[in-house]
């Protein structure tokens, strides 16, 4: 088991630039992560133990087993509130009457390994040159638009152990790539927000596909199981059992000596539904968290966007080092884009060496500006 989830360690490796916020991350590198553990955890119980055993007299219970499993199986809903050992065996067991409109029929369990791992699908392994869909998609398409520009403007000035005429270079060459590429960054802003976007947009297409793979029954998932001890103890209905139950009921049918149909009435335990039902609740609680984290970030780039004012103090927050007025100055006078980039470089150069590049930008800036107004007030008065 070790090995299986040692490949995971590489969605874990530290970022020496970063070009994306932590919520982006949580959704693309550790939800992948998680859902591709889980995955491997429910192979490995479903493939290495035995996913299901029946109970049935007159046939062999290999056959059986099989049948049960690449069917369905299936429990009596009503029969879930009966007290078990007096009414019921156990939860959900009880005579059909060959009532099909009464039972409830489970057949998701085969597929639960695969479902997970293409909620994730990665790029693992030998499948590193794979398209990459569900959550990985956003940082996939991020990273391919990015076209590692963030990595060259900073040249390496995320380290400040470099000889300081380097240094002095390097700070020139990116003034000079932030002034001669005014109003060029809008679009590279919006395709990263985008990104954002398409994360909240994937989760929340993930819980209604759960809930349908579910029979509509897991969306309030969390919520049930939360309310469940609060439930007075005649109306207890456990909602783990009634999602994952771990024991159903199989029909198998064949023919007798005469010809005549035998029905064979079998009793199934599933263990893998106790994996299932931890494994989900696990799932439904993060998806929910990781729903309101995105929505709050979604707001947080409206403001950012809608709200100017707001800019010049994130930057001073970034780095304090960075004089109020010269975050200020910055911040007016760069449009979204070019605001976003300066942003980002904050988050990336080392903070001395951004406050040295920050103040010489506001002061080119507001030299450019009193440029141009001069020769406005020149072309006036001519």
């Amino acid at each position: 088991m070790f090995k299986l989830l040692g490949g995971l360690k590489q969605y874990f490796k530290w970022q020496d630039i970063q070009t994306d916020n932590i919520v982006f991350r949580l959704h693309n590198t550790f939800t992948t992560a998680l859902l591709l553990a889980c995955s491997l955890i429910i192979t490995a119980t479903q493939y290495v133990g035995n996913p299901i055993s029946c109970i049935v007299g007159g046939v062999p219970a290999h056959v059986v087993n099989t049948f049960c499993w690449i069917s369905s199986t299936f429990t009596m809903p009503d029969a879930f509130r009966r007290q078990v050992g007096r009414e019921v065996a156990h939860p959900g067991i009880s005579n059909d009457f060959d009532d099909e409109d009464a039972k409830k029929y489970y057949t998701y369990y085969q597929w639960v390994c695969f479902v997970l791992f293409f909620q994730a699908s990665p790029e693992l392994g030998e499948l590193s040159k794979n398209w990459a869909i569900a959550c990985y998609t956003p940082k996939f398409i991020w990273d391919a638009v990015e076209g590692g520009l963030m990595r060259m403007i900073v040249m390496g000035l995320n380290r400040g152990a470099c000889k300081e005429q380097e240094k002095c270079a390097k700070k020139q060459i990116l003034l000079d790539y932030l002034l001669t590429h005014l109003k060029r960054h809008k679009i590279y802003a919006l395709r990263y927000w985008i990104c954002e976007g398409l994360c909240f947009v994937n989760i929340i297409v993930q819980l209604w596909l759960m809930n349908r793979f579910f029979n509509g029954e897991f969306i309030s998932y969390g919520w049930d199981v939360l309310n469940y001890s609060d439930q007075p103890q005649e109306q207890r209905a456990d909602p783990m059992v009634y999602v994952f139950p771990r024991v159903t009921k199989c029909n198998f049918y064949k023919y007798g000596a005469s010809g005549s149909i035998q029905k064979h009435d079998a009793m199934c335990i599933l263990p893998l539904n106790i994996v299932n039902e931890k494994t989900y609740i696990f799932i439904w609680f993060w998806f929910i968290i990781l729903a309101c984290f995105l929505a709050g970030l979604i707001v947080y780039r409206a403001v950012i966007i809608f709200v100017p004012s707001v800019r010049s103090q994130l930057l001073n927050a970034r780095n304090r080092m960075v004089p109020r007025n010269v975050a200020k100055t910055i911040s007016s006078s760069l449009d979204l884009g070019d605001w976003w980039i300066v942003y980002m470089l904050a988050r990336n150069l080392d903070p001395i060496i951004f406050k040295d590049v920050a103040t010489e930008l506001a002061k080119r800036i507001e030299l450019n500006d009193a440029e141009e107004n001069d020769q406005n007030e020149k072309k006036r008065m001519h």
